[in-house]
């Protein structure tokens, strides 16, 4: 059951994520349907290269492209007014499909008996891995390497369920909304990491 909600909230979080980016940037419809698919597959499919999985094991996940292109159409077609503060969803939606998609990437990895290095890589890159290609796609620098506490959580995540301390839906649920709570809390508060500039002569 885990599994299978992981795989449509990140699926549904991350395709409207998408849409909203190209909406903001004017891209046109097409753009939006492009943009909307490879923010929701990009870091699964970042993931299998990384992991050894043949990349066409994407396009066995027909059902999740068609949640993904519903739930992008039905974002393109609410009226204005109910999407006013899109700002705000477009974090809220990111925050989820990177708590969901963080999850599912490492119980992939652990189901594949990996180390737990490999478990915490593949939480990274399937969490945020589509969200870096939305933003360069999208012109933009990607969130996860420049603004709020971003990947840290996905990491945490992989952390977790690697070490394979506890199990069970009800912990993977908790550890959903909780990583999702601390990406809200990290946007919302400004969490910056440590980073340094180095200025120029």
């Amino acid at each position: 059951m885990a599994w299978e909600f992981f795989s449509v909230i990140g699926t549904v979080a991350f395709a409207i994520s998408g849409a909203i980016v190209a909406m903001e940037e004017e891209y046109d419809l097409f753009g939006v349907y492009i943009l909307g698919i490879v923010t929701a597959f990009g870091g699964g499919a970042i993931r299998n290269i990384l992991i050894g999985l043949p990349v066409s094991t994407l396009w066995s996940q027909e059902m999740m492209f068609q949640i993904a292109l519903a739930a992008i159409t039905i974002f393109f077609i609410i009226p204005n007014r109910l999407i006013k503060h899109w700002n705000r969803w477009g974090n809220f939606t990111d925050a989820i499909g990177l708590s969901a998609f963080a999850i599912q990437g490492a119980m992939h990895a652990v189901s594949l008996d990996l180390p737990i290095g490999a478990v915490i890589v593949a939480a990274v890159l399937t969490g945020a891995g589509g969200g870096i290609v939305r933003d360069l796609l999208a012109g933009r620098k990607p969130i996860v390497l420049r603004h709020e506490i971003y990947g840290v959580w996905a990491a945490s995540a992989g952390l977790f369920i690697g070490l394979e301390l506890l199990s069970g839906d009800f912990f993977l649920f908790t550890l959903f909304f909780i990583i999702a709570l601390l990406r809200i809390l990290s946007y919302t508060y400004s969490w910056h990491l440590p980073r340094r500039k180095i200025q120029s002569l």
